[in-house]
């Protein structure tokens, strides 16, 4: 699924660049404000976004998740079965910047550590913005026949209990490194580093924002909670 590079700059949320940088729901001085516009347009020119998913039918019991389409997957976690409990169909996503994010990064950690923390952060902010478009359209491509579907905000491997492990899985499901280079490090982590896994439920019942994860997360004390939780 092609997005355009103008498309995610449009969507990528400037106060949570800023919240990333430690200001919370305070403003950063001019200075911060005018690089980190300039930070964002380099960057959104700059990145090659590419992505991969599947569509599953879900099974739930209250600690597991059975994904099927031709073979099924398992996945053992309270906290994922709760999220897509409601679901009939679940979507495996990955998704990445590319390495273009890593090198501009990489260049500044070495330059201005300063500028380094923002690209870092609005690397952050940029990959947000692209899954957020991607289970959009997603959602409304499997919306057919008069028969409108939700998202439940996105579960990716390592939150709650939800092991890391399973990036094994998804990589292999998803051929990923294959389908658009993204590979999986021996510590679980991803490079390019500005990529995301996850599972978006798809639900015939009616949701509140997917875009709010706080909903899904038990770490109270997190700065970035939403109080509404």
């Amino acid at each position: 699924m092609n997005v355009a590079n103008s498309e995610i700059r449009e969507r990528i949320n400037v106060r949570e660049v800023y919240r990333y940088l430690g200001y919370g729901t305070g403003t950063p001085d001019e200075r911060v404000k005018t690089l980190t516009e300039c930070i964002i347009e380099n960057l959104a020119n700059v990145v090659k976004p590419r992505n991969i998913y599947k569509i599953y039918d879900c099974s739930t019991t209250e600690s597991s998740v059975i994904l099927t389409s031709g073979k099924t997957l398992s996945f053992e976690s309270r906290n994922l079965a709760a999220n897509v409990a409601q679901c009939t169909r679940v979507v495996l996503l990955a998704a990445t910047l590319g390495i273009e994010a890593d090198k501009l990064l990489q260049k500044y950690e070495v330059l201005n550590i300063a500028k380094a923390a923002i690209i870092q952060a609005c690397g952050a902010a940029c990959i947000e913005a692209y899954c957020n478009i991607l289970q959009e359209r997603i959602c409304n491509a499997c919306s057919v026949d008069g028969k409108r579907l939700y998202l439940r905000p996105r579960f990716s491997p390592g939150y709650g209990d939800l092991p890391l492990q399973a990036q094994k899985i998804i990589f292999e499901e998803l051929e990923c490194t294959k389908r658009i280079g993204l590979t999986l490090t021996d510590s679980l982590l991803m490079y390019p580093t500005k990529s995301v896994t996850a599972f978006i439920g798809l639900t015939a019942n009616p949701q509140g924002c997917h875009i709010n994860k706080c909903e899904i997360c038990e770490n109270t004390e997190c700065e970035f909670r939403n109080s509404s939780f």
